[in-house]
């Protein structure tokens, strides 16, 4: 239904493709209800997020797929991270629950949530969640706006507005009024030189680019990440949010070296 309200049914009839299909489940959680929600939806928006499921350029069966998380151009112009694991393919950290179903000009793996494209890069995902304005103060007043927007790729434990006003900073000028070197500090520890969903997290130590070492416990229950002058880990409360250059995923406490 929505292929055929985008107008794409005849770019995707021929052609050598891999599509990664969401189930109609996953339409319905991504906002989609019914069918009149899919007519009633933004056309180009639309397209945007179709063009992002399919990649253009060859049949990518299961075996296929590399072993370590890569990056694979879609329609849509950006790319999707797909690996294939002992437990099966992941594609954005989302686990393909039928893979390889055979079509006449492509393959088709089938996933339980709609893939959703970069909104752009880490912080201008942060300067439009309105959870991160801390976050975004923050990283105005240690100098490393520039550094997260444009570097990586890396993956960013945020934490929230309450998470910085429990850590000691009770509004945004008591962050505008901190020390650069100490803000410094602090943020770098909440991030990593890779790109890492949080189905591909590990129970670990990891290192960040300050230089010491986050602990991580992923089970299925979710994702917590301690510092090391934590008392308590704090918990992933919205995990992969995708930008061009790295991963956001969202946190209760701040992480403290």
């Amino acid at each position: 239904m929505a292929v055929v309200r985008a107008g794409l049914a005849s770019a995707l009839a021929s052609g050598n493709l891999t599509v990664f299909a969401p189930t109609n489940a996953a339409f319905q959680a991504a906002g989609f209800a019914d069918e009149t929600a899919i007519n009633n939806a933004d056309l180009n928006t639309l397209r945007q997020i179709l063009l992002y499921h399919v990649i253009g350029t060859e049949r990518y069966f299961a075996d296929r797929l590399p072993a370590r998380l890569t990056g694979f151009r879609t329609l849509q112009g950006e790319q999707v991270y797909a690996v294939r694991e002992q437990r099966g393919i992941l594609v954005n950290g989302i686990t393909v629950t039928q893979a390889n179903v055979r079509a006449t000009n492509g393959v088709v793996h089938v996933i339980d949530r709609v893939l959703l494209p970069p909104a752009g890069n880490l912080a201008e995902i942060a300067v439009a969640n309105p959870n991160l304005t801390y976050l975004v103060a923050a990283l105005q007043r240690a100098g490393l706006v520039q550094t997260i927007a444009t570097g990586g790729p890396f993956t960013v434990f945020a934490p929230t507005n309450a998470a910085f006003q429990a850590a000691g900073f009770p509004t945004i000028a008591s962050i505008q009024s901190a020390d650069p070197a100490v803000l410094t500090r602090i943020l770098t520890y909440h991030v990593l030189n890779e790109r890492a969903f949080a189905a591909g997290l590990r129970t670990n130590a990891v290192t960040t680019i300050q230089g010491g070492q986050v602990f991580i416990t992923a089970s299925s229950a979710g994702v917590s990440v301690k510092g090391n002058a934590n008392a308590s880990p704090s918990t992933v409360v919205t995990a992969d949010v995708l930008g061009l250059n790295g991963i956001v995923h969202v946190i209760d406490q701040v992480l403290l070296p």
